[in-house]
């Protein structure tokens, strides 16, 4: 048996959800997709909440929405899928990166404060600002959305890892800090509709926007039409948009894994707890986790300094495989990828995103992970370091 780093968790009430879509007259553009945005909506204590096939695709849409465009700019986190900075390219923009916080892996304030500073004097602002929600953690928002509004600067949270979590006791994605926030629902996440994605907002315009771009730009609204209606059959595309739209069969499925988000959430910390027990005092830098904030826990990240070690990063994925453990790595610095490292980055310029990448590794984290195999985890972990 080999233990996975991540997997989804789907019940016969999931399978039964999706059975009735495929029995339904509607597998797309029908009632579910909408129940899905207004529960999304509901749990995190936004007014609007718009379904996307993906979280890039929503990323992209969000970038749309807030105008970005040739010759703008958007700063990320170095520390993410590249999706986080792929948006802004297909807008058009350029991309740059801001570095980490050592101790939580997201976008560092006071990196962010000292760039802004930099880029004020050199007319060089960003039209927005993309903080990434690692593992599930929210970024400081109060300080990043407090930058933002002094340096007028519009802010797309990305929280693909992050539903379910909190910040200042309120749910990630209410946007008190942000015009936009983007969760994923990609089958390793928190909850899944097996590729899907949502943006929630708190502004109607910007909701509306994102929807007419996620369905080719069209309208049938016939308060909405700019030419005369010619019929029944009449709508208009008013904007050249995207086909972005989720199905309803992937919808049924979000919106039953939905109803058991608190136990994912509940899960994912209980593990992540005697994960922190066990690596207490041991060669394992354990997550560190900020008092404001309730961790969705996408991801567990330990970390070890390999240069005090005498065994590699490399041959610690192998052994952990024989011992029937699959590891990962989240994530390679984005600017270390060919594509932007053609771009001219300068790894020195981020070096806690690059101490991370040489320290960090995911080890198993998902919902239904049990203790006998968590303990496995452990053991072999440990095994593994102290052996050597």
């Amino acid at each position: 048996m080999v233990i996975p780093y991540a997997r989804q968790s789907i019940s016969k009430q999931d399978i039964d959800a999706v059975s009735e879509v495929l029995r339904s007259d509607f597998l797309t553009q029908g009632p579910v997709v909408p129940a899905f945005e207004e529960a999304v909506a509901n749990l995190v204590g936004a007014k609007h909440a718009i379904a996307g096939n993906s979280a890039t695709s929503m990323l992209h849409i969000a970038c749309l929405a807030l105008g970005v465009t040739d010759g703008d700019l958007v700063w990320t986190s170095p520390i993410s899928f590249v999706a986080s900075a792929n948006c802004a390219l297909y807008c058009g923009a350029e991309i740059d990166f801001v570095d980490i916080d050592s101790e939580t892996f997201n976008m560092s304030p006071v990196a962010l404060a000292a760039k802004l500073e930099l880029a004020q004097k050199s007319n060089r602002l960003p039209k927005v600002i993309i903080p990434v929600h690692m593992c599930g953690q929210s970024c400081d928002m109060q300080s990043i959305g407090f930058l933002a509004q002094q340096y007028g600067i519009k802010v797309i949270e990305d929280a693909s890892h992050a539903i379910g979590g909190s910040y200042n006791s309120q749910k990630i994605g209410d946007c008190a800090y942000s015009d936009i926030t983007i969760f994923s629902f990609h089958p390793v996440k928190i909850i899944t509709s097996g590729e899907g994605g949502m943006a929630t907002t708190q502004d109607e315009d910007l909701a509306h926007k994102m929807r007419m771009l996620r369905s080719h730009g069209i309208t049938r609204d016939e308060s909405e039409f700019e030419f005369g209606n010619d019929g029944p059959w009449y709508y208009e595309q008013q904007e050249l948009g995207l086909n972005y739209r989720l199905t309803d069969i992937a919808a049924a499925l979000g919106l039953s894994q939905l109803q058991r988000i608190d136990s994912f959430i509940h899960q994912r910390n209980a593990i992540a707890t005697r994960y922190n027990e066990a690596f207490a005092s041991t060669q394992v830098a354990a997550p560190h986790i900020d008092p404001s904030c309730v961790s969705a826990f996408h991801l567990y990240i330990g970390r070890c300094n390999f240069k005090t070690l005498k065994i590699s990063r490399v041959q610690l994925f192998q052994k952990m495989k024989d011992s029937g453990v699959l590891l990962n790595l989240h994530y390679i610095p984005i600017y270390r990828q060919p594509y932007f490292a053609r771009m001219g980055f300068d790894p020195k310029t981020f070096p806690n995103a690059e101490r991370f990448y040489e320290q960090a590794f995911s080890i198993p984290m998902y919902a239904d992970l049990s203790e006998t195999n968590q303990n496995t985890v452990i053991s072999s972990l440990l095994n593994v370091l102290s052996t050597q």
